[in-house]
């Protein structure tokens, strides 16, 4: 056999050998939506990624687990009239939040927006027009939905946005995170959600508690939808509750401090 037969022979060899690490250590992010798998009450659910393959693209799912503390987020593609009670009860409760808000609601609400602002709350990045970011591979129109929403957050508020970035739906890929952070962006997932976002079938206030007091844990971040009229019900109630359990809620700037 050639030498030059035995070097390539070798190099694949390494080259196999380097994926399959790769692949035993889980460095790989599969491209898909964030899901939950809820193993056991009251502790942290399992996500796609975990948090070390997060981490290295400065993207997070679960905070601190050793402290009882909630980080709450909220979603939201358009205002449907619950908005302002939700931000009564959380400052009622002195709960900062993060509002991951899209380019529409930015322009049809900026007042509610600059609220948002003026009682401490994060207003995040969901993207300027809420498409399947994993579907967009083209680092420049990947910016422009980032970069978009940035410039109208100043033109309403004459601050600067915050670098915190939720995928629309959830749905990312591993170049998606990669690109985001090179944007000098955090990306937002969550270990606490129900199913909030149908407007023409929502939970009733029991069927919300039962999602969301048996699987609170420390150091959960919390996504719920601002459109939801149980949300806007229940939130005072709902808070008082994790409180009774003796959590406290705190900015999503604990989880890089």
């Amino acid at each position: 056999m050639r030498k030059r037969d035995i070097f390539i022979i070798v190099g694949a060899i390494v080259l196999a050998m380097a994926l399959g690490m790769h692949l035993m250590l889980g460095e790989v992010i599969e491209t898909g939506a964030w899901g939950l798998s809820y193993r056991t009450e009251g502790k942290p659910p399992e996500g796609p990624a975990s948090s070390a393959q997060l981490n290295q693209y400065d993207a997070v799912y679960l905070g601190n687990t050793a402290e009882k503390v909630i980080y709450l987020t909220f979603d939201a593609g358009y205002e449907n009239g619950c908005t302002a009670k939700i931000l009564d009860a959380l400052k009622k409760h002195n709960a900062p939040a993060a509002f991951f808000l899209v380019g529409n609601y930015l322009e049809k609400n900026p007042d509610l927006v600059r609220r948002m602002v003026e009682e401490g709350h994060i207003v995040g990045n969901h993207t300027m027009h809420h498409p399947d970011m994993s579907k967009i591979a083209d680092p420049t129109a990947f910016e422009k939905e980032l970069l978009d929403l940035e410039v109208l957050f100043k033109e309403i508020t004459g601050q600067n946005m915050p670098k915190y970035y939720r995928p629309p739906q959830g749905t990312y890929s591993e170049s998606n995170l990669k690109m985001a952070k090179e944007l000098g962006y955090k990306t937002i997932f969550w270990s606490l959600a129900y199913v909030d976002w149908n407007n023409q079938s929502q939970p009733t206030p029991e069927q919300a508690y039962a999602k969301l007091l048996p699987r609170i844990h420390d150091g959960a971040i919390v996504l719920l939808h601002s459109t939801s009229q149980t949300n806007a019900q229940i939130l005072d109630e709902l808070l008082s509750k994790w409180e009774s359990m003796g959590y406290r809620f705190a900015s999503l700037e604990e989880l890089f401090a």
